[in-house]
């Protein structure tokens, strides 16, 4: 759930992550409280522009946009939670120390911790070193090895405020292109109109077009994604700005089998992972996972 502001107009937005929430029955009913309150607060409203090419496997599914961009539900559930959070430390490693987990960062600083729960993508867990090695059985380490990744690009484009782009729909999947799988008039699909704010167009890279070009610098592959859009939107006007993201771990094709929603590696202290890759890759899915988390953790502690 990523939301990148234009450098020239903060207001200017493009959710280069998820697009939009989708609410199966299932779902609508087990996380009504989610859903109620997400809606109550204008952090969620129903998706009415027009979205071209959509796959319905259910009517009477729901979909949802964010018209502050999809990062306002994690800031929101943030602020809730009361929670000191601290951006860019790449944590390496992980050490049993006298009853807590010693988290150690990239760069060499570390904390100590009561309970750490993990919930970067999968082989991000398997890569960290020190004592949580020890703490994987062969079992967990072989489901979690099990979990895929889809790796795809996702580019922005920020234009000056009065730029017209004129499209019938707000957003539409391309099924006959190599590069391009899915195209947004960022603030037409979230309904929110300001004349004193540019558009945002956002492009996602199909996943075979991000699997092919994975291991390239983001700088080579925007030239390829910009030529593709060309063809498909040639009326489109210059941006005055842009963005290009790898996702290098993109949506959960294959999770773990079975699984709770969770994987304890360790009690007292606890280290627990969690996420989608655990469940399944929408909101729904994280939601499913963090009250699994939590119900293990109360029933323990």
């Amino acid at each position: 759930m990523s939301t990148t502001r234009s450098p020239r107009d903060p207001k200017c937005t493009a959710d280069l992550g998820a697009e939009y929430v989708t609410a199966t029955p299932h779902y609508a009913k087990k996380h009504k409280s989610f859903y109620d309150e997400l809606l109550a607060l204008g952090i969620l409203k129903p998706l009415t522009a027009a979205v071209d090419g959509m796959i319905v496997s259910d009517p009477r599914s729901q979909n949802f946009v964010t018209p502050l961009g999809m990062s306002s539900i994690v800031k929101h559930y943030l602020q809730e939670s009361g929670a000191e959070v601290t951006y860019n430390c790449l944590v390496t490693h992980m050490y049993l120390r006298n009853g807590k987990w010693e988290v150690q960062r990239k760069s060499g600083s570390s904390e100590m911790f009561d309970i750490v729960v993990l919930t970067m993508p999968v082989p991000q867990i398997l890569q960290l070193q020190g004592d949580i090695t020890k703490c994987i059985t062969d079992s967990q380490r072989q489901q979690m090895e099990s979990v895929i990744y889809s790796s795809r690009y996702a580019l922005g484009l920020f234009y000056e405020a009065g730029t017209q782009i004129d499209v019938p729909w707000a957003a539409k999947y391309i099924s006959d292109n190599p590069c391009i799988r899915f195209i947004s008039i960022d603030d037409k699909k979230r309904s929110v109109d300001s004349p004193t704010c540019g558009p945002a167009v956002v492009v996602h890279t199909s996943v075979s077009f991000g699997k092919e070009h994975l291991e390239e610098e983001k700088e080579e592959v925007q030239p390829l994604i910009l030529k593709h859009l060309e063809n498909l939107m040639p009326d489109l006007p210059k941006p005055v700005s842009s963005k290009c993201q790898k996702w290098r771990y993109s949506q959960v094709i294959n999770a773990v089998v079975d699984g709770p929603g969770q994987m304890t590696l360790h009690s007292k202290p606890w280290l627990i992972c969690g996420g989608d890759g655990f469940t399944h890759s929408n909101f729904d899915g994280c939601v499913e996972s963090a009250l699994n988390i939590l119900h293990t953790l109360k029933m323990s502690i």
